[in-house]
């Protein structure tokens, strides 16, 4: 039962299969966040290592180490903020990258923090320059220099700050500088969830829903929910809301697989724009090899949209391939579809003969 806040693209957002939290996500999300630790499903090692730390610190009557969450959209960076937060008795203050934007707007933060209080920042990765380069000091020495005038007469005024955890989330941290990657005292990354995972969520998040949901069933969405909780819990709306109106209100394997059957998430996970890449690649271009924005105009969409938001998936299915020459489609790709690949394409792998032998 564990998500996070993240930015990503638009379009994204706006599917039912997306990665990121829209507002009604939030919303719902606010009132199923598990509490503690024992709560939290999935993550086994990273709750089993950040256990340990909280515990340490709570024993030496410390501050925790300053944490650094790495890993997709919905996998629980915020959820274990939060938890972080709750399992040391302090308070949580949650900002993002983006949103500071100058040293100044960091120094704001840090200077009214209470001793102990966790700062959540997430998308850290998109901070300013100047604000990173003040986030080390804040972090190693708990000191901040405020600069004061301009020009020559400019005064940088030391400013002690109470000892804080910060909890750091990213999407993408090979984009962190390594001078602050190694002021994390504890880094740990978040994997995607197996199904069995996903099925724990599931039953977990009807409970507090009131949602009557089987095994099965639960089973069912579990197996399309992109090993994501986030998408998890919305795919299990979308189907509460389908069991109300055409059934009892009971979600058994049919009724879940005919309900998302209509909101055109397959069995696999993939949605309409999944398909429509694959279709295009497999029936316009033989499955390829094709040009990205060749492959975008064929299928109506940016070249953003399907490189970052089709893409991702399709390769971790192991549907399509990235090679130099261009998109490939797999044989998995083809047999998804109920396709019969060409005979060049069955032998090469997609890669077809430049000279038609």
């Amino acid at each position: 039962m564990n998500w996070d806040d993240t930015t990503d693209s638009d379009a994204a957002g706006e599917r039912l299969v997306g990665s990121v939290a829209d507002r009604e996500d939030q919303a719902v999300e606010a009132a199923l966040r598990p509490k503690d630790l024992g709560e939290f499903i999935g993550q086994e090692k990273v709750r089993e290592q950040l256990d340990l730390v909280l515990r340490a610190a709570r024993a030496r009557g410390a501050t925790a180490d300053h944490v650094l969450l790495s890993g997709a959209p919905g996998l629980g960076k915020t959820t274990l903020s939060m938890i972080i937060a709750a399992e040391m008795g302090a308070p949580i203050r949650i900002t993002s990258g983006p949103a500071i934007q100058h040293a100044g707007d960091l120094a704001a933060i840090l200077s009214s923090l209470q001793e102990g209080e966790v700062l959540f920042l997430d998308e850290i990765h998109r901070m300013s320059r100047p604000a990173e380069e003040m986030l080390y000091m804040a972090m190693e020495d708990f000191r901040v220099d405020v600069i004061v005038g301009k020009g020559p007469g400019a005064t940088a005024i030391p400013l002690e700050l109470p000892p804080f955890t910060l909890v750091g989330a990213t999407t993408r941290a090979g984009l962190l500088p390594p001078p602050l990657r190694d002021r994390f005292g504890f880094t740990a990354h978040m994997e995607f969830y197996e199904p069995a995972e996903l099925q724990r969520v599931i039953h977990r998040s009807a409970n507090l829903l009131d949602v009557e949901i089987d095994t099965a069933g639960a089973g069912e969405i579990a197996g399309r929910s992109r090993g994501t909780p986030r998408i998890a819990n919305r795919l299990l709306r979308r189907v509460r809301d389908y069991a109300q109106v055409k059934a009892d209100g009971v979600i058994t394997r049919d009724i879940a697989s005919v309900a998302l059957a209509v909101y055109e998430v397959d069995g696999r996970g993939l949605d309409r724009l999944d398909r429509a890449v694959l279709e295009a690649l497999l029936k316009l271009f033989g499955g390829g090899p094709v040009g990205l924005s060749t492959l975008a105009v064929a299928v109506g969409e940016e070249r953003e949209t399907v490189e970052e938001v089709a893409e991702p998936f399709l390769v971790r299915e192991g549907l399509l391939a990235r090679t130099p020459r261009g998109r490939v489609a797999t044989p998995a790709a083809w047999t998804h579809l109920g396709l019969t690949p060409p005979r060049t394409a069955a032998a090469g792998n997609g890669q077809q003969d430049l000279f038609g032998t």
